[in-house]
């Protein structure tokens, strides 16, 4: 028996009687052995050309491509526009900001290439920020971005894809059942998170397809805004600059609003591990991805702007939907079906992501160490991923969700100053490191500024928000400091640690990265 399966075999808790080959794996309890600790055997049969139990790469460019267009093309694009309108005044300024916003993130997306080519690793901005500074700012961006801000969105989409997919088959239907909403968005929840457990080009593949459908609706509706515009209707567009707020803070809340809806642009960073020569496709598909959304995102808001008056986009609760009814009559429902498909695509992103950065803390030793664990026949961070899964499913039993997901908002764009900051500063600290992509200094200087830009003129007319954000902090670093820098850890914790970890394997049949001869 080798080294590493006799490893494995203690992590099981086995004493005796473990071997491992290959696939279909099955679990052996044995009389044998400590009483207390019964010995378990795991064996595996089938050939497998590699095996490395670790996290494989096996998506290319294009699955790149439609896993940032899926994640990228949510239900901001349906709803946000309203936000857009009501703090620039006009459907000119509206189209400026859309723009602009596709190329703020599009500089920040090259950002995140270089780094994501320098640091080849999983993980995003943690790994970029544990690099950079350490541990302690490291730790407060992954316990946001965990325990916050990516729980409290995953379970807001979930409800957005329960009522939009009832609204599509249920059109006269005026108040949708409170329960049906909550266990529908429950249950998509628990069906991709299952699809994310048993296969990481299975996720991706229906990334691929959830991508497709987003697209096809918002194709839908730009031909049904040209054909609009083709018949004479440019009245809209004739002083598009009238009812402007030209007040810098306005501008700044705006942009806001939009840097949500192309928030996904470093969702390919979160698998870098998991992509085929990374220092090539990473890059080639940031740029295709973010050409295709910020070119399909100026022409739906064309498109919008020319059925809609801005009183009327400002008085509806889902734009998409009111331009639905306006234009495609009887056939509205499909705008309804294409949000749904568009949130279950954000919920795969997002299941299929954020496992990774868990799985790295783990590894870190800032998360317990049992998420960080690899299916053995998989290769998925399945712990990581049905913890991801739970998270949500609790947050979806309460009733007030959105304010808390509002008050992260400042703090996950200072952890984005903070990526761009890792940039910066390890060039300075390594400047002969290799770096397969590099930009031009100017690119992370002018991300920089635009990132200071949103962040501070929004605090005059947010302080609670801020805040509040800041409390989060605290409590994460009060946390960080007991439980890390200071190693205090309850015995009861320690022993209830060392059973969830046991059951897990025994369970879930994972276990560390290591290589199983």
């Amino acid at each position: 028996m080798g080294d590493s399966t006799r490893k494995l075999c203690s992590a099981l808790g086995a004493s005796s009687g473990c071997s491992i080959s290959r696939q279909n794996v099955t679990t052996v309890m044995d009389s044998s052995g400590d009483p207390g600790h019964p010995s378990v055997r795991t064996t595996t049969s089938g050939p497998s050309p590699d095996t490395d139990v670790n996290l494989k790469k096996v998506l290319g460019l294009w699955d790149g491509v439609g896993f940032i267009v899926g994640t990228m093309i949510g239900s901001g694009i349906f709803v946000s526009p309203k936000t857009v309108v009501q703090y620039t005044g006009s459907v000119g300024m509206s189209l400026v900001v859309w723009v602009a916003t596709g190329f703020m993130s599009m500089v920040g997306a090259l950002c995140y290439a270089e780094l994501g080519t320098t640091i080849p690793r999983s993980g995003c901005s943690y790994t970029y920020i544990l690099e950079a500074f350490g541990p302690v700012p490291a730790f407060l961006s992954m316990w946001v971005n965990v325990f916050i801000s990516k729980t409290c969105s995953r379970a807001i989409v979930c409800i957005t894809f329960a009522n939009y997919l009832l609204q599509a088959f249920l059109p006269e239907c005026s108040s949708l059942p409170y329960y049906a909403v909550k266990f529908l968005g429950a249950a998509m929840l628990c069906l991709l998170g299952y699809i994310n457990c048993i296969g990481v080009k299975l996720g991706s593949r229906l990334q691929d397809i959830l991508a497709i459908t987003k697209v096809l609706g918002l194709i839908i509706i730009i031909i049904a805004g040209v054909y609009h515009l083709a018949r004479g209707n440019v009245s809209h567009f004739l002083d598009p600059m009238e009812g402007t707020i030209w007040d810098v803070s306005s501008f700044a809340t705006a942009f806001y609003s939009t840097l949500f809806t192309y928030s996904g642009w470093s969702s390919l960073n979160y698998v870098t591990g998991e992509l085929k020569e990374p220092h090539k496709n990473l890059p080639r598909a940031i740029v295709i991805s973010m050409v295709i959304v910020t070119m399909v995102y100026t022409l739906t808001n064309i498109a919008y702007y020319a059925v809609l008056t801005p009183a009327e986009i400002l008085s509806s609760n889902a734009v998409a939907v009111t331009f639905g009814n306006r234009m495609l009559g009887v056939l509205s429902w499909i705008i309804a079906f294409f949000v749904a498909c568009s949130t279950a695509g954000n919920t795969n992103s997002g299941l299929f992501t954020l496992p990774r950065m868990i799985h790295t803390a783990a590894l870190e030793g800032q998360l317990p160490h049992f998420l960080s664990f690899v299916h053995v026949r998989y290769y998925t961070p399945i712990t990581a991923v049905i913890a991801t899964t739970t998270l949500p499913l609790l947050v979806l039993a309460i009733d007030d969700i959105g304010k808390l997901l509002t008050y992260t908002s400042f703090i996950n764009n200072f952890i984005g100053l903070l990526g761009v900051l890792s940039l910066l500063w390890l060039r300075y600290k390594e400047p002969d490191r290799p770096r397969p992509f590099k930009l031009w200094l100017g690119f992370p200087l002018l991300y920089l500024a635009l990132c200071v830009f949103v962040m501070v003129f929004p605090v005059v007319t947010r302080p609670l928000e801020i805040a509040v954000a800041f409390a989060l902090a605290v409590v994460s670093l009060v946390v960080y400091f007991f439980t890390i820098h200071l190693h205090y850890k309850p015995r009861l914790l320690s022993l209830i640690m060392d059973k969830v970890t046991y059951v897990s394997q025994v369970l879930l049949h994972c276990t560390p990265e290591e290589k199983c001869q």
